[in-house]
């Protein structure tokens, strides 16, 4: 309460005496809504019947009574009997604020939300001055997510209780998650300003700082809640954040590690260890870091997918069996987690377009996308603006740096968004414009984007790591589309168009894509024709391959590779004399792991040979001397494949339904080897070993790669820039035009 409560009894027994009975009841009310089990303010209740001369009712409220043995129930946690009390005793005496208050509240225990903000309005509806109601109806409503309107209710508690701290300190947090910096800041304020201890408001003061950069502040606020409080998790682990962000990993470590001593259940704490762990190249530690947050939390789906995406990259797969039965449930209901992650494991278009849409909203359902103006003529060249953290020495410079050369100057201004802290030297120059945003918020790149004019924005990244989609939710350019990094729906409505070709979405997944489509002909894959192969003749020896055996390959990264592939190739390296696995040495414990489960299957882990890493042109060059590249399912090779197709290396793949399980089909029918696209694990098998024991078969196979390579659409990077361009225009132009964003069909 604001006023102490001996005061609030004098001021009640004073409008007694005055017979200003309704005024000492709302008094008497106030403490109760706040402290149920106040027996001096039940007795004052019953001194005001005795006064009014009434033995039933006062004002609406049923008899003491009737009134205690429904607040025994709720104390006692009996609540279906207390529910079922209480909702008889409110059509009795439907005027009783009380009884609407705690039957709202006996629904928010249930989890009952929507009933609970009925209880709640029907007790302001009797009695709109009462401020505990307005601030219990704000929590409900900011926790189904009607954020404006849980705003206006702490603003009403506040208008007729204008010492509610606790309202004020609920504002300004709620203030906060809607991006809402300085109106945050002010209501944490008053709330310290009427409680100078209150450490939670500090704690929230110090986040709103935080949010806006200034981090010396914020650190102030954090430890100021810590000489309050030296247990609060959460100051610890908002301390622990600050250190994060500013490098000092072993700081945030031991910042982590206090808030988990003194929150053991705090799974914020625990992912974010995890994080730190997992930069440090500590995988195991990180794991058993996402263990122990499920302990402690059974029901956090987010450290569960985290835990799962770590497991599939040490291929630790009685560990993930463990938890197979909760994989399609990951956030497809009202937990969001990583979508990127879920990818491999399961092959489901239907699911990952749920989690993409739940991932989004959940993470920009609140940003309001700025309207851009239709300008009053065509402009002669449209100014397109790539956004990505990878413009450096990366895979998706690759594939996309000649393309960005190759841009006809004359219709297309090019601009680079570039918010990766990697040197981006080397590739500065192919752009017209290079914009480093890496200090920057979403909203002010998006206002720098526009005030640049920016006619389309490409998202480069979507839900992969260190990608910033919300850069685009503040409406970065009229239109907007997402390419080439996230092999899936971005489930965001502020994407126009998503980038594909037929192959890749075919029309019986094109209802799993919240875009509009711009297919292209051949791949949606950009490849550079130029890339260079280095002038290296590496041998099979040098390598630790066997001279005269088939050399099966899979240069994919180890979290792509499940059960279900390696049991396929287990059976082909037991049935082909003398042959050979080739993986890519992604960590140590992938290769421990792959090795045993090799001698499971009864395979000498001898034959399962590991290429260690190296630079790309000598990669490149490296790919003649295995026979056969085997993709994985889930989650095909999509830079990878183009590598084994620019080197010489046939691809072997298996067509699955969502995007990631299809770009390698893609690029196979670009490059004019369909055949090699199979739409079985039983076809993918049979071809394997048809290839593996005819060496006639993969001669061929080589043969017609090293033309096709050179006269098909998937390495003719000059044709796929003017596919894609025409993409762009004929994208912009529906917009000029005033027409909404639909598929559209670019031909050859």
């Amino acid at each position: 309460m604001g006023k102490p409560l001996e005061t609030i009894f004098m001021n009640a027994k004073r409008h007694t005496k005055r017979g200003e009975y309704q005024e000492a009841q709302k008094l008497y009310e106030g403490v109760l809504l706040e402290f149920p089990k106040n027996i001096r303010a039940r007795q004052g209740l019953d001194a005001l019947r005795q006064a009014k001369g009434e033995a039933i009712a006062l004002d609406g409220a049923p008899p003491a009574l009737e009134t205690d043995h429904f607040l025994a129930l709720v104390n006692a946690g009996r609540l279906d009997e207390a529910l079922a009390r209480g909702e008889t005793l409110a059509r009795e005496y439907p005027r009783s604020v009380l009884l609407h208050d705690v039957l709202g509240q006996i629904h928010y225990a249930r989890r009952d939300l929507d009933q609970a903000v009925a209880a709640f309005r029907r007790a302001i509806a009797v009695r709109p001055d009462c401020p505990e109601v307005h601030y219990n109806l704000a929590v409900v409503l900011q926790e189904l997510g009607e954020k404006e309107q849980a705003l206006a209710s702490y603003e009403a508690a506040i208008a007729y209780k204008p010492d509610y701290f606790a309202a004020y300190n609920n504002l300004g947090a709620l203030h906060l998650a809607l991006g809402h910096s300085r109106e945050a800041i002010a209501a944490l304020q008053s709330a310290i300003k009427l409680k100078p201890d209150y450490a939670d408001a500090y704690n929230n003061l110090g986040n709103a700082f935080r949010d806006i950069g200034n981090n010396a502040s914020a650190t102030a606020y954090y430890n100021q809640v810590l000489t309050f409080e030296p247990h609060h998790a959460r100051a610890h682990y908002n301390l622990g954040l600050i250190h994060q962000s500013q490098g000092q990993v072993g700081d945030a470590i031991m910042c982590f590690e206090r808030a988990m001593t003194h929150a053991p259940d705090y799974s914020d704490a625990h992912r974010e260890m995890a994080a730190l762990l997992l930069t440090l190249d500590l995988r195991e530690e990180a794991i058993a870091t996402y263990q122990r947050a499920l302990a402690g939390n059974p029901h956090d789906d987010i450290a569960l997918a985290l835990l799962l995406h770590q497991q599939g990259h040490i291929c630790d797969w009685d560990g993930m069996a463990a938890y197979a039965h909760r994989v399609p449930e990951l956030g497809t209901d009202m937990q969001a987690v990583a979508p990127w992650g879920m990818l491999a494991l399961e092959d489901s278009p239907a699911r990952h377009r749920l989690r993409s849409e739940l991932g989004a909203a959940a993470r920009f359902g609140m940003a309001q996308r700025t309207v851009v103006a239709r300008p009053a003529a065509r402009p002669e060249k449209l100014k397109i603006g790539y956004f990505t953290s990878d413009i450096y020495y990366h895979a998706t410079m690759f594939l996309l740096g000649r393309m960005v050369e190759l841009h006809d100057r004359d219709r297309f201004e090019v601009h680079a968004f570039s918010y990766g802290a990697e040197d981006s030297s080397a590739y500065r120059p192919i752009f017209d414009r290079f914009h480093d945003v890496h200090r920057m918020k979403d909203e002010e790149v998006a206002a720098l984007a526009r005030r640049a004019g920016l006619d389309i924005a490409i998202d480069l990244k979507g839900h992969t790591k260190d990608g910033r989609l919300g850069i685009l939710s503040f409406g970065a350019a009229p239109v907007q589309m997402s390419y080439l990094g996230y092999p899936g729906t971005s489930g965001a409505d502020f994407i126009d168009y998503m980038i594909a070709d037929r192959v890749a979405v075919p029309d019986a997944q094109r209802a799993h894509y919240t875009e509009s489509m711009i297919y292209l002909p051949g791949s949606y894959q950009v490849n550079d024709n130029r890339r260079a192969i280095a002038n290296v003749n590496f041998t099979r020896a040098q390598m630790g391959l066997p001279e005269d055996a088939f050399v099966f390959a899979c240069f994919n990264n180890s979290y792509k590779i499940t059960a279900e592939e390696f049991d396929i190739w287990m059976r082909l390296l037991d049935k082909v004399e003398g042959s050979v696995l080739w993986l890519y040495k992604a960590n140590p414990w992938a290769e421990v792991n792959l090795r045993r489960e090799a001698e499971k299957r009864g395979v000498d882990p001898a034959r399962i040979i590991f290429a260690e890493g190296m630079p790309v042109e000598q990669h490149l060059a490296r790919q003649h001397l295995a026979d056969l590249f085997l993709d994985t399912f889930n989650v095909n090779a999509h830079t990878t494949a183009s590598d084994a197709l620019w080197g010489g290396l046939p691809v072997l793949t298996r067509m699955g339904e969502g995007f990631a399980a299809r770009v390698a089909g893609s690029l196979l029918h670009a490059v004019g080897l369909p055949e090699l696209a199979t739409e079985s694990s039983d076809a993918y098998e049979a071809m394997a070993l048809e290839l593996a024991t005819d060496r006639a078969k993969i001669t061929y196979l080589k043969e017609r790669l090293a033309t096709n390579r050179l006269t098909t659409l998937l390495f003719d990077t000059d044709a796929f820039v003017r596919h894609i361009e025409a993409g762009y225009e004929a994208a912009y132009d529906r917009f000029f035009n005033g027409e909404a964003p639909a598929d559209i069909e670019i031909s050859a």
